[in-house]
């Protein structure tokens, strides 16, 4: 098959069209409180066989690959946006309800397919285990705007970062038949150190990525964005080469990458949102048309409904359940997190494994992945925000007050940071020489609505203002967390210590 340019031409018309009804389609999806992909599903069902337009998609091992992809680069925007800060008092949570929360969900899954479902055990268990792993995209679009505290979105973000290695492992042995010939152990053994492997390979490409884009100058600031990708995506490159877990490992490096001090960090984390979004919408609505809904039927929807009730009412209680022994929550906190352990294009992704590689039975699999997943996620995302108010686990939305964008200035070994103080900064007000920046920093100009000042000590700056700091790379840090010291506390922040050194609830 030949794919000339008329083709192409038809390609990017169909293409743009799709895409940007997609990109409207996430207003409309956040007025409701859903998660986009039921939307981007639908789409991709219209489009499919069974739609109006009647596109063929039955390619399983392309849509295996590309889910891969797709999922990589959503799991490298998770970790470029997501505060360190906030996850780093709930990473222990987080690790057990991806490592021991999985294999309770697994097991849990596995027996009620087996006497619920009447499946054997081969089936049931990979059932159990494309099931149980939460979705990245899910939850960081999800709970991000949700007004939760740092305890439960660290725990929920380092869950659904890290639970897509083990289950693809466990997956793929038993699509591959490798199950019958290993033991527990062996399994356990070759999931925990694809694990391991991809979180080291991750961190020491994070750490050197970082420290390698604090010492180079580009020549244009959007090369930035495409570097900090190409880092993470280098050490899903090495980590599958290794046979490692590729998942981990980009997750990890982009985490640290995201919480380095780089240079264009804002615009870094735009534009892995907005390829995230892509990849978003290209996956669900290509998983869409891998369906075939002539193929649901009665047996199939009632399949998926008991199979989403074992997960959703004892599986996955219970995983968060036995997962809380490394940390223990108060009952409201683990009654939340048992309900938001939200499912959304990784189960979907991961019944593609044993399609691509034919397992008998994988075509029912697939349809009743896929129906579960419509299903729980109309159940439980409009519903998030409900029970984190009845269970009092939802705190007062604090909206940023202080945006900073850093550039490099080499010939100097100084960094430049552009700030704007958000309408609610309590900088506003304060004057220049009440920041009292560490030595050596100092306040260039301040540009208010268009015009350009040139600051002294008595200058009062205003809520809008945009701040250019020269400071030391050396000061930088300290530079940035002076700021926003003053940002969150104003003319008391002289007086008071600094908020960043506390833990927050």
């Amino acid at each position: 098959m030949t794919f000339d340019v008329h083709q192409l031409d038809l390609f990017v018309l169909v293409g743009a069209v799709v895409t940007l009804a997609a990109i409207l389609a996430v207003r409309v999806s956040a007025g409701v409180g859903l998660p986009s992909l039921l939307i981007y599903l639908f789409i991709g069902v219209l489009l499919g066989e069974g739609g109006p337009f009647g596109i063929p998609f039955e390619d399983a091992q392309l849509a295996h690959a590309l889910g891969f992809g797709a999922l990589a680069i959503i799991l490298a925007e998770g970790g470029l946006t997501t505060d360190w800060r906030q996850m780093r008092s709930s990473i222990r949570l987080g690790l057990s309800l991806a490592t021991l929360g999985v294999a309770v969900s697994v097991a849990v899954v596995a027996v009620g397919a087996h006497y619920f479902l009447g499946l054997p055990w081969e089936l049931a268990i990979l059932l159990g285990a494309i099931c149980s792993p939460t979705d990245a995209a899910a939850v960081f679009s999800v709970l991000r705007a949700l007004p939760l505290p740092k305890r439960l979105t660290g725990a929920l973000e380092a869950e659904s970062g890290l639970n897509d290695a083990p289950t693809v492992v466990l997956v793929g042995i038993i699509s591959s038949g490798a199950l019958a010939g290993s033991s527990a152990v062996e399994t356990a053994g070759i999931i925990v150190f694809e694990l391991v492997a991809g979180a080291l390979v991750g961190g020491a490409c994070g750490v050197a990525g970082a420290w390698i884009m604090r010492r180079v100058a580009l020549p244009s600031s959007g090369l930035y964005p495409l570097a900090v990708l190409c880092l993470a995506f280098l050490a899903y490159g090495i980590a599958a080469a290794a046979h490692a877990s590729p998942f981990a490992a980009i997750y990890v490096a982009a985490l640290i990458l995201g919480n380095s001090e780089l240079p264009h960090r804002v615009a870094t984390r735009s534009f892995a949102e907005g390829v995230a979004w892509l990849a978003q919408i290209g996956l669900f609505v290509m998983l869409g048309l891998l369906l075939s809904p002539g193929r649901i039927d009665l047996e199939t929807v009632v399949q998926a409904l008991v199979t989403g009730l074992v997960l959703t009412v004892v599986a996955r209680p219970l995983s968060v359940l036995v997962s809380t022994v490394v940390q223990p929550m108060a009952a409201r906190d683990v009654a939340f997190l048992s309900w938001a352990g939200l499912r959304g294009a990784v189960p979907i992704v991961l019944a593609t494994i044993p399609l691509a590689e034919g397992v008998e039975g994988a075509d029912d699999l697939f349809d009743i992945v896929f129906v579960m997943v419509v299903v729980y996620t109309l159940l439980t995302g409009p519903t998030l925000p409900w029970v984190a108010r009845r269970l009092r686990v939802a705190r007062r939305s604090q909206p940023r007050g202080l945006d900073v964008e850093a550039a490099p200035l080499d010939k100097v070994a100084a960094d430049l940071l552009q700030v704007t103080i958000a309408p609610s900064s309590k900088m506003h007000g304060v004057e220049v020489g009440e920041l009292r920046l560490p030595k050596g920093a100092s306040v260039s100009l301040v540009i208010r609505a268009g015009d350009v000042l040139v600051p002294e000590r008595r200058t009062v700056l205003r809520a809008g203002d945009d701040l250019l700091v020269v400071t030391p790379r050396k000061l930088r840090e300290a530079t940035e967390a002076r700021m926003r010291h003053v940002s969150d506390n104003g003319r008391l922040a002289q007086w008071l210590g600094d908020p960043s050194r506390r833990e927050r609830d």
